[in-house]
């Protein structure tokens, strides 16, 4: 079965602003997730892709243009699946003030029971992204071959999600799952089980350094805005 390219979309204005944007319009890439964009065709210059997937969220697109400009060959398919979660009532806000939210803890400790007010379940956005993933992976086979790689764009919890499928990891552990902007994650698939053969790679390692101020023991919803 074909090799999965899992790219978080580059860093966005939402995730410097400390937004959780969910599916708010209008939310695009900030100076540096432009970058980042830009340097993705180089990244995966080496990858032949058989298909381009999106979400139908602007910064995902954004961060495409690029990756598609250099292989015009392609077009993109936009996917809902695997859109963002949506978090209802909480999109828009700032995550600082969903902190001390009740429901916070449980999104963070016991996520398979975490239900967004006015959104959907955090369980129901793992379903549907790897139906989506599933789906895709029996259309790419068919008609480019089992050996073929493809490319979804997405967002953090998305693609932590689905890292947490393809590994067999109880979505109530997927918070221990780190998915940079613009990282590369892939996951070849088999007949018998998923391989996971990068995760969150970002191609730079100041990420790794330590930080002037050390990083919140709570995982940041919505995938969080990368290395300073």
């Amino acid at each position: 079965m074909p090799t999965l390219i899992l790219v978080r979309h580059g860093r966005s204005t939402a995730n410097t602003a400390g937004l959780l944007a969910g599916w708010t319009p209008g939310v695009s890439l900030d100076e540096r997730g432009a970058a980042q964009a830009a340097a993705l065709p180089g990244r995966l210059a080496a990858v032949p892709l058989a298909e381009i997937v999106t979400s139908p969220l602007q910064r995902c697109q954004e961060t495409l243009a690029p990756l598609l400009a250099a292989r015009p060959e392609l077009t993109p398919h936009t996917e809902d699946r695997i859109g963002e979660c949506h978090y209802g009532d909480w999109s828009g806000r700032k995550l600082a003030e969903l902190v001390d939210d009740p429901l916070m803890e449980v999104v963070q400790q016991h996520p398979s029971a975490a239900a967004f007010p006015g959104g959907e379940s955090m369980r129901a956005m793992q379903h549907r992204a790897a139906e989506a993933v599933r789906e895709w992976n029996a259309r790419v086979e068919r008609d480019h071959g089992p050996d073929a790689a493809y490319l979804m764009c997405s967002h953090g919890d998305i693609i932590k999600s689905l890292v947490a499928d393809a590994i067999g990891l109880h979505l109530d552990l997927f918070q221990r799952i780190s998915v940079e902007p613009c990282s590369v994650t892939a996951i070849r698939y088999t007949r018998l089980r998923p391989y996971l053969v990068r995760l969150g790679d970002t191609g730079d390692f100041a990420s790794l350094a330590p930080r002037e101020k050390p990083a919140e023991g709570d995982a940041p919803v919505g995938g969080g805005a990368g290395a300073p």
